[in-house]
């Protein structure tokens, strides 16, 4: 077979991928250990090859053209290829390596996924985790994410979606707010609190409460001096400190509603959930450390479930 590459080209484009990965040609060089000089000569050296701008440069920053992003990751999942080849070669198919982004909303990263990495880096040492937790939605190919956990998956037949949870809602409030109000019997009777509301980060929209009312999925809006954005764990901080009722996931207060420091309100309305998914990227090639992970977080959710 003739040689399509050779050992300059093969780190021109392991440069090219730390540059891309990590924003900038100082980064790479930093990280890989060499000049940025001979970072910016291997971009250069594969868009000659290529006879396309993988860069556009000014004198502040670099940014990836749209032809740099998919070549950036087109070879992201090559060189994965390679490290598996090499894994499988030299009789370590079997230990998951590297380094894996994930993405994940605040709630989901404090009270389920975060507990749980200490044990997946007890079984896979060797896998390097970079976590960005946030409730803004990525593009995996932009920020070089490997897998994200998302309460809305939308329809995209680029992406895989493994369903972990439905994960249950509830009404909150502390007992010293409620100690000065009456004590909600119907939805109508919410119009009397301070509904402590949260706005999407993705469009801004509020956010409406849902119930089951006699067999039927409703929703609920309201106004009120209160309105968080970003973080919903905002919402609970407030509810927590009397400023009114607030709606959020059951796994976030089960603790403080079984202790009594937090009360539940409407339980005959409850029964809604928000379901949580893992996505990722499809592809013919999964690396061993994101199959590994996967394994893990669904294997871990379920027992827990």
């Amino acid at each position: 077979m003739q040689r399509q590459f050779d050992d300059l080209m093969l780190g021109s484009i392991e440069l090219f991928c730390l540059a891309g990965e990590l924003g900038g040609f100082t980064a790479a060089a930093t990280a890989a250990g060499v000049t940025p000089a001979a970072v910016s000569r291997s971009v250069a050296r594969l868009e000659a090859r290529l006879g396309v701008r993988l860069f556009v440069r000014t004198t502040r920053n670099i940014r990836l053209t749209e032809a740099g992003r998919v070549y950036l990751d087109q070879s992201r999942q090559a060189l994965a290829q390679f490290a598996e080849a090499e894994q499988m070669a030299t009789g370590q198919q079997g230990r998951a390596a590297g380094r894996l982004r994930i993405s994940v909303p605040t709630t989901y990263a404090h009270y389920r996924l975060l507990p749980l990495l200490p044990a997946f880096h007890r079984e896979h040492p060797d896998v390097l985790l970079d976590l960005h937790i946030s409730n803004r939605n990525i593009a995996f190919a932009d920020d070089a994410f490997d897998l994200a956990i998302r309460v809305r998956a939308q329809a995209d037949s680029t992406m895989i979606v493994r369903h972990l949870e439905d994960a249950a809602l509830v009404v909150i409030a502390s007992p010293a707010y409620m100690e000065r109000r009456a004590v909600p019997r119907t939805l109508a009777d919410l119009a009397a609190l301070e509904c402590i509301q949260f706005d999407l980060p993705s469009s801004g929209r509020r956010i409406p409460w849902l119930f089951r009312e006699d067999g039927d999925d409703v929703e609920f809006e309201a106004e009120s001096a209160f309105t968080v954005g970003e973080d919903v764990l905002g919402g609970v901080t407030l509810a927590r400190a009397g400023a009114g009722v607030f709606q959020t996931y059951r796994f976030i207060v089960e603790r403080e509603l079984a202790e009594g420091t937090l009360v539940e309100l409407l339980p005959t309305y409850a029964g809604r959930s928000r379901p949580f998914n893992l996505l990722y990227p499809h592809s013919r090639f999964v690396p061993l450390r994101v199959r590994a992970f996967i394994d893990f977080l669904t294997a871990r959710v379920a027992a827990d479930g």
